[in-house]
């Protein structure tokens, strides 16, 4: 029995930083000042704020005043496409893909009881790998399209999508373009001054911050509609009083982000591609789902064909390894993942997928006890399987990798 939680779920959330909790402490002791107060002790606060806004523009390479911070990622989106809409009430058309978040995806499907208008959504196939056709997109785009909406990048498969090209694309036709850039965030450069996105949506919690606190960066001179109406914070754009100790959080958790990129593409890279080639060279009939290479550097998804997912889940918290076998938020559903399925995965694969995501505090000695524990629970749950019975065919493990 291994005592020590080997956590690699770290696109559900990541443990807030040791340095970002000791940043945000004093906010909830000494300094609760309102940072919005006319007083000096209100406005100490308030400047911690200022510079919090200017460590995340610089991560992004975005200005201050772009950025509008909500309470998560969900918010963000939602933020995001309603404005998006409310600033083309003539048109009623949106743009997406088949392997959205649920923020992005269920609000898509629910725009027409939210704002009592008929709306047309389109969801973008994706290949075999996960990735998207261009030509596709650019075809599917309409003079009736309000807003595109896709993600940076996967947060079940790591499949990076061609955000600079496609927001480029939009723009040259008046469209405006949002993209859930929550698990790019921290993991890979972005230069928002070099992509043409209007909207860009991130979350805390996914950047080793609190959970509760996002952000939405809105591009200057882009029409803006609010979606929580109150107070003059945020310049009017999201009425409610700040959440002062998380937003100085997530400004240090963004900090520490600018220092680690470079290691989490190479250390953190080095680590994923240790364990994801030991799972396909140990493990017969298992299936690397996502293209290779355009993918975040901290995640592997895997399937094992002919066993259940959450059955290797049970399995795997009996030593303590935390992962997933598919988004958070979706997890609760006997379903497969509508990613995989989206991308063509067999049945009998895509029940038994496995997603491990790390980050940099992940160690070499964690993907060992991995590679040491896991395999054995694949074979014996096939042991008990009648389908890997009557279907095991004696496929060399890892040749169904789709690159």
């Amino acid at each position: 029995m291994n005592d020590k939680i080997i956590y690699m779920d770290n696109n559900a959330t990541t443990r807030v930083a040791p340095e970002v909790l000791e940043t945000m402490l004093p906010y909830f002791s000494d300094l609760y000042g309102n940072p919005s107060s006319m007083h000096t002790f209100g406005g100490q606060v308030g400047r911690k704020v200022v510079e919090a806004r200017e460590k995340i523009a610089r991560l992004l390479n975005a200005t201050p005043d772009e950025l509008v911070f909500t309470s998560c990622g969900t918010e963000s989106d939602s933020t995001a496409i309603l404005s998006g809409l409310q600033a083309n009430p003539g048109k009623r058309h949106i743009v997406t893909t088949r392997v959205e978040h649920p923020a992005v995806k269920n609000l898509c499907e629910s725009l027409d009881t939210l704002t009592g208008h008929k709306h047309r959504v389109t969801q973008l196939p994706v290949e075999q790998d996960g990735t998207l056709d261009l030509e596709r997109y650019e075809k599917s785009l309409t003079d009736e399209t309000a807003i595109v909406s896709v993600m940076w990048a996967n947060n079940e498969t790591g499949v990076i999508f061609p955000i600079k090209e496609m927001a480029q694309i939009a723009r040259s036709r008046g469209i405006l373009f949002h993209t859930d850039a929550v698990q790019a965030v921290g993991k890979i450069p972005i230069d928002l001054s070099d992509v043409e996105v209007d909207f860009f949506s991130v979350s805390g919690h996914k950047l080793h911050a609190a959970k509760g606190i996002g952000v939405l960066y809105v591009r200057k001179g882009t029409p803006f509609y609010p979606f929580l109406i109150g107070g003059h914070q945020e310049h009017g754009r999201r009425g409610g009083t700040e959440n002062v100790a998380s937003i100085i959080g997530l400004g240090k958790a963004c900090e520490l982000a600018a220092k680690h990129i470079t290691k989490e593409n190479t250390t953190v890279r080095a680590l994923r591609d240790k364990l994801e080639n030991g799972l396909l060279e140990k493990i017969p009939n298992a299936i690397l789902n996502g293209h290779k290479t355009e993918r975040l550097p901290n995640t592997t998804n895997v399937s094992f064909e002919f066993v259940e997912g959450e059955a290797i889940l049970l399995h795997l918290d009996r030593f303590n390894i935390c992962a997933s076998s598919g988004s958070a938020c979706t997890s609760g559903s006997l379903e497969p993942s509508h990613v995989l399925r989206a991308m063509g995965v067999p049945f009998t694969a895509a029940h038994g997928s496995i997603r491990f995501s790390l980050s940099v505090y992940n160690t070499e000695d964690e993907v060992d006890f991995i590679l040491e524990k896991l395999p054995p629970i694949i074979a014996e749950l096939r042991e008990m399987s009648p389908f890997w019975k009557t279907s095991h065919k004696g496929r060399v493990g890892g040749s169904g990798c789709k690159c």
